[in-house]
């Protein structure tokens, strides 16, 4: 019973750690900014400065120890790439499951087991939600692969290695997570006879919030291309118009939405999922804040009634 109780804690505790590791981060930067000069240089504030920021937040001037731990921000395209490739293959064990009636493989199920603490039962009814939330992690890979391949243009700008690690073990953990809270899942019966309004509000919620974060990715691109589609400047200009008058960040809002609509797809009641879903509202609130402070420092003209992440709050 205890060995379950720990095993039960390991993917909520492995969100809860990102979820609280990043409100730290988020605390500490801002409490940095009142700090006495002269702490820019120390070399703990440096290097946590340098992991916490990429692309357009990067400082310029960085020590060249620094720049060898840079991979180009363009390889966003790799954590896409290997969600579609990941959680397309989870997907297709899953239908197998549903409908085939067919056990996952023996590794699978091994560490399945590891992460909910929940045994693997022959017993174990398809749930609607997993089919579902693993279909829109899939389209939400796919279309943010082709965003950016063929809608994103892409500076210079770079990410530190252990920010691209982070991200591929990211988009893997996802994916076994949709599995592990299908275990914890008591819906019975056939897939359509246990849908709710919560599966179809959350859906929506998704879509929508896929649209909000596609056209701000043509907005962005936009500002570097101009009507003709061929790009004319890498350089970082002022996203105005739309939901960038309101927030700095649209595009981080509408993922938070995002993961908001699979918490309501759990009809809201998932431990699992709220540990994930305050892991990215923490998480994109650093990274907001980061462009938030960019854009002010860059142009004098910038509104100073925008927020960073969420309207009207912060």
């Amino acid at each position: 019973m205890m060995l379950k109780s720990v095993s039960l804690s390991f993917i909520i505790g492995f969100w809860s750690c990102l979820a609280c590791g990043f409100l730290v981060a988020f605390c500490a930067h801002k409490i940095s900014r009142h700090l006495p000069r002269g702490y820019e240089t120390c070399r703990v504030y440096v290097l946590f400065q340098d992991l916490i920021r990429y692309g357009k937040t990067k400082h310029l001037k960085r020590d060249d120890w620094l720049q060898v731990f840079d991979v180009p921000k363009r390889w966003f395209w790799h954590f896409y790439a290997v969600s579609v490739c990941w959680n397309g293959f989870l997907l297709v064990l899953y239908l197998n499951f549903t409908f085939q009636n067919q056990s996952y493989p023996s590794w699978l199920n091994g560490l399945l087991d590891m992460l909910t603490g929940v045994p693997n039962s022959d017993s174990q009814v398809p749930q609607l939600v997993t089919v579902l939330a693993q279909l829109l992690l899939c389209f939400h890979s796919l279309r943010r692969l082709q965003e950016c391949l063929f809608v994103s243009v892409f500076s210079g700008g770079a990410m530190h290695v252990v920010q691209y690690v982070f991200g591929l073990v990211y988009y893997t953990m996802i994916g076994l997570t949709v599995l592990g809270s299908d275990r914890l899942e008591k819906g019975s019966g056939p897939l359509l006879s246990q849908l709710n309004w919560f599966h179809v509000a959350g859906s929506v919620l998704f879509f929508m919030a896929s649209l909000m974060q596609h056209q701000c990715m043509v907005h962005l691109a936009a500002l570097r291309t101009g009507k003709s589609e061929s790009v004319k400047t890498l350089a970082h200009r002022l996203p105005e118009g739309g939901w960038f008058e309101l927030v700095s960040c649209p595009h981080y809002l509408a993922e938070l939405l995002l993961y908001a609509s699979l918490n309501l797809m759990y009809g809201g009641f998932s431990l699992t999922w709220w540990t994930v879903f305050l892991y990215v509202l923490f998480s994109h609130a650093l990274e907001a804040q980061l462009c938030h402070e960019f854009y002010i420092s860059k142009y004098e003209s910038y509104s100073r009634n925008r927020k960073a992440f969420i309207p009207f709050v912060m």
